[in-house]
This record gives structure tokens, C-alpha cells and sequence, in this order.
């Protein structure tokens, strides 16, 4: 595909600068990108931006007057990101995998199938599943025995959607990540630990995406709920029976353990971790390596372990990079002490 600047301009509802007849046959990062690229650039990269090779630049907005002498053409743009990932969708072809079910893919008894899906070889669909429309499972998949996947979502390749588990509307759940897998309970007597059954299931509400790898488990009884919007990344796990609320971030490696409740918006850094049976105020950001070990009010930046506000994380490194210098003259004051005791 080929675009001039004027249509890229358009497309991300941008403020042009410079010769629009430009023409953009691909996207780049910034070392990366040649003269027939467009790249983009937030405002502490912009002099890097400027000598770039590329074709043409994104930038935001709120750099336009600075920057009238800019010696690419640029389109100024609200958001930066969301531009570039517009134009990201608009040159790349899109993977097309032709629609029906393959004789070589595994159907139960009983099985409801929607309309415009595509089953690949291999994939395993268990009994009394229901596959809603548009539905895409790649092969080796396997949908459990009366689990539900609903329109428009994409499950690939050994992802796992154990039984009695819901998946929503445009979901996306990727590689090896496993949906229902039994929560961690036990009874332990005598040194012997016996197995709690886990009776739940798992909900996944419309337009969640889950990274490669990771683990969410079912509920001991009710259901574990990942709220609509949220996206986690690779390797994170969710303990059972936890509310995790709309619109959260959960970046790689978190551990967010059983009947944890998070509201909206929350932000988990990489590997944060968390006791379980607390409740998280939502639009709150946690920065990676947090540990949580007990309920947060709303709108919050913590960081560390115990987590506490960002600004008294920060103080708190302050004082520990002076930690060795403090414990010298602490030496050094207890000797002036100790010789002017010995003086009286």
C-alpha cells in the first residue's frame, strides 16, 4: 500500500507540515525507518526524530509551534501512539485464513457453532461447547465441555479454554495461555495436603486480551472475573475467585493472588505481586516490583515492597544509596563517645 502524506493526514485527523504529495509505503521506528517510512516520536525524542531518514514524521501536537522549522515533513497528531498504531493496522496486510470448520479439527457432540468461523486443523472442540460468530480457533486449541467463546474472538494456537469457562465478545487469548486451570487450594492436615475441588469457572468479559503463557484460574466455587477491556500481558497469573475490575493493565510476570479485587482502570507494573483477599482502588498505578500486602485506597502511585506512595519509595532509595556513608560515621561518633566516657 501506498499513501501520500495528505491521506495520512486525514486518516489520523493530523495537522500537516510540509509537501504533501509525500508518498509512505510503510512504518518504522526511528532507527530503523528509510526514506519511504513514516515514524513517530514523543516530545523528548524529537531531535532524534529530526535525524532520522524517514519519509515523514508523527509528532504531537503540543510541539507544533516549536517546531516550524523541522526539517522532515510532519503530521502533528494528539497522541503519537495511537496515530502510529492506525497506521500500523492500515500497512499491514491482514492475516486471512479461509472460513469453516477443517475436517481435521476434533467436534463433540452437541456442539454449537456460529456462522463465519474458522476452526483450524487440530483444534479440539469438546462436548456442549458453544462457538459464537466469527470465531477463529487456531490449531491445537482446546475449547472444554460446555465452555462458551463468543463472537468475534481469537484463541491461538495451545491456548486452553477448560470447561464451563465464558469468554466474551472480541476477545483475544494467546499462545499456551491456559483459561480455568484448577486454583491453588489445599487442606492441609498432618502434614498432608488434600486437594479443595474448584467447582467455578472463568469469565472473561468482552475485548479482554490475554498475553502468551499466562494463567487464570477458575474459581473455587462462582467464577473468577476479568473485567471488560482489561489486557494482561505474557506470564502473569491470576489467582481464583479474583475480581479483576474493567480497563486494567496487567504487565508481564504479575502474580495477583486468589480473591484479590482490583476497580477500573488499575495499572499492575512488571512483576508486581499481591496478597490475597484484598481490595485494590481502581485508577491506581502500581510500578513494577511492587508488593501489595494489603488494601489500597483509589487513585494511587505506589511502588516497592510493602508498596507505599511513589515520592516516599523515592526518598526511602535516596536514603539507602547514603546507608553506608551514615554507618561510618555512626562508627566514627560511637569511638568520640566511647573516649569521652573514658576521659570522665
Amino acid at each position: 500500500m501506498i499513501m501520500t502524506l495528505q491521506e495520512i493526514a486525514v486518516r489520523v485527523n493530523g495537522q500537516l507540515q510540509g509537501d504533501a504529495g509525500v508518498e509512505i509505503s510503510g512504518v518504522n521506528n526511528i532507527s530503523g525507518a528509510q526514506p519511504g517510512d513514516i515514524t513517530f516520536a514523543d516530545e523528548n525524542h524529537v531531535s532524534e526524530a529530526a535525524g532520522c531518514r524517514a519519509g515523514a514524521v508523527l509528532l504531537p501536537k503540543s510541539v507544533a509551534e516549536a517546531q516550524k522549522g523541522f526539517p522532515l515533513p510532519v503530521v502533528f497528531v494528539e497522541d503519537t501512539r495511537a496515530a502510529f498504531a492506525i497506521l500500523l493496522m492500515a500497512f499491514t496486510p491482514p492475516i486471512v485464513h479461509e472460513k469453516g470448520v477443517s475436517p481435521e479439527a476434533h467436534i463433540g457432540k452437541d456442539v454449537k457453532i456460529g456462522e463465519n468461523v474458522t476452526i483450524m486443523p487440530m483444534a479440539f472442540v469438546d462436548d456442549y461447547a458453544v462457538i459464537g460468530d466469527g470465531v477463529t480457533l487456531y490449531p491445537h486449541t482446546y475449547i472444554g465441555q460446555y465452555a462458551e467463546i463468543g463472537g468475534d474472538s481469537i484463541i491461538y494456537s495451545n491456548a486452553t479454554i477448560r470447561e464451563h469457562c465464558k469468554v466474551g465478545a472480541r476477545v483475544i487469548v494467546h499462545s499456551s495461555a491456559v483459561i480455568g486451570a484448577d486454583g491453588f487450594g489445599f487442606t492441609t492436615k498432618d502434614g498432608v495436603h488434600t486437594k479443595v475441588p474448584q467447582v467455578g469457572n472463568v469469565v472473561l468479559e468482552d475485548d479482554v486480551e490475554i498475553g502468551a503463557h499466562a494463567g487464570i484460574d477458575r474459581a473455587t466455587i462462582g467464577s473468577t472475573v476479568i473485567g471488560k477491556g482489561t489486557k494482561i500481558d505474557n506470564l502473569v497469573h491470576i489467582g481464583h475467585n479474583c475480581q479483576i475490575g474493567p480497563g486494567n493493565l496487567i504487565v508481564a510476570q504479575t502474580g495477583i493472588s486468589g480473591s484479590t479485587t482490583s476497580g477500573p482502570n488499575v495499572t499492575f507494573g512488571g512483576q508486581t505481586g499481591t496478597v490475597g483477599h484484598i481490595t485494590i482502588g481502581g485508577n491506581s498505578v502500581f510500578a513494577a516490583r511492587s508488593g501489595i500486602i494489603g488494601n489500597t485506597p483509589e487513585g494511587v502511585f505506589y511502588a516497592g515492597f510493602p508498596a507505599r506512595p511513589h515520592q516516599e519509595w523515592l526518598r526511602m532509595q535516596a536514603h539507602l544509596q547514603k546507608i553506608t556513608d551514615m554507618a561510618k560515621k555512626v562508627k566514627q561518633l560511637e569511638k568520640k563517645l566511647a573516649a569521652l566516657e573514658k576521659k570522665e
